[in-house]
């Protein structure tokens, strides 16, 4: 009987130290410190496209538990962090100028019974400004917080650097474009005119290659009887024009552009930025009208005048731009579909099929003739 009691006494012991070491554990579960961290990554990274001006980044507050009262996180930019991102990630990188973001509500608050704040919003403006070939960093940190922050979330670093503007290209050996919709008015009555193509041309050895217009009334090509096969040349129904340092180089990337106007029959070429030979005037003063199932991209008098390679960023525009626009930062890769005086802007883009769309909006379509070649390019190089 005493060795039953005995027994008894220890299990009930036993099963009070147990009961008593699980309360104190059920206690401590529920009275450790709670902390705020963000659940935003560490590193956010905006690509400059070139197309972006404004881009947007959020940091997500939130809690390990509720509390009975709000909690208030206010954050901040802090400069004086840059070195700190530098040398955690091998970068040399440097602060985002105070112009070029914002940060209209900086408080993230975490009502009471809630566990998720508001999102602080960093906006970031005018990234057209920023140059290309430079990284940027943001650092934003909390600045004031009620209740004790994890430390390895306190900062988040967000990164600005240049990408490239041009991924895919149109390879156009063999093929043309046509217009799939040639009644387009926007390519009719240019008085003054400037056309663009970005282009890395395989060869020529053809006695003519053609860039775009129409046979036999306003058409700009490259070679002729009596003209190198890679100078450009202006061929109208009223004579045509060229200059000697017209030359377009083979198998490197270059940026080509002429310009027309009707008032004295100016003809200018630039390559690269770079304003060629002397001005030639042609004997043809009127308008321009390429509204016309006879305009062709890479074909002229027959299939066999393509252009040799790869082509992108091709666009007409209905007044002559400056040499000061021609050459302005990222304009070969890119401009804006809504710039003053552009009427067509096939990108070249599409990655897959016949079509090339006109990002103008003006309906100015254009259908490969031929299976398209897509090649996969990173421009700026």
């Amino acid at each position: 009987m005493k060795h039953i009691i005995n027994n008894l006494s220890i299990l009930l012991l036993l099963t009070f130290g147990i009961s008593v070491v699980c309360s104190s554990c059920s206690d401590d579960m529920k009275n450790y410190d709670n902390k705020a961290f963000t659940s935003s990554s560490k590193v956010g990274t905006i690509l400059l496209k070139g197309t972006n001006d404004v881009e947007d980044a959020v940091i997500k507050t939130q809690i390990a538990k509720p509390e009975v009262t709000d909690v208030r996180v206010t954050y901040k930019a802090d400069s004086s962090l840059v070195d700190e991102y530098n040398m955690i990630y091998g970068e040399q990188a440097i602060i985002v100028p105070s112009e070029n973001y914002e940060i209209s509500d900086d408080v993230s608050v975490i009502e009471a019974g809630a566990m998720e704040g508001n999102d602080v919003v960093v906006h970031f403006k005018n990234l057209s400004e920023l140059d290309r070939d430079l990284v940027y960093v943001l650092p934003v940190t909390v600045g004031d917080s009620n209740i004790d922050f994890l430390k390895s979330t306190r900062t988040s670093y967000f990164v600005i650097k240049g990408a490239a503007l041009i991924n895919t290209v149109a390879n156009v050996t063999n093929n043309y474009l046509a217009l799939q919709n040639p009644g387009s008015s926007t390519l009719n009555n240019l008085s003054q005119l400037t056309i663009e193509a970005l282009v890395r041309i395989d060869q020529f050895g053809k006695l003519i290659s053609t860039v775009m217009g129409i046979e036999g009334n306003f058409l700009f090509r490259v070679g002729d009887a009596g003209v190198s096969d890679n100078q450009l040349q202006l061929a109208t129904s009223n004579g045509n024009v060229t200059d000697a340092s017209w030359q377009i180089p083979i198998n490197e990337w270059v940026h080509i552009a002429a310009t027309y106007s009707s008032t004295d029959g100016a003809v200018e070429f630039y390559l690269n930025g770079v304003r060629k030979g002397s001005t030639q005037y042609t004997s043809y003063r009127s308008s321009v009208n390429w509204a016309s199932s006879s305009f062709y991209i890479g074909k002229s008098y027959d299939d066999t005048r393509w252009l040799e390679g790869d082509i992108c960023e091709v666009r007409v525009w209905n007044r002559v731009l400056t040499v000061d626009e021609i050459k302005a930062k990222d304009h070969y890769y890119v401009v804006a579909p809504d710039s003053e005086g552009l009427v067509a802007y096939w990108r070249f883009d599409e990655g897959s099929g016949k079509v090339v769309a006109d990002h103008t909006g003006n309906a100015n379509t254009v259908v490969a003739n031929a299976d398209m070649r897509w090649d996969t390019v990173s421009l700026p190089q």
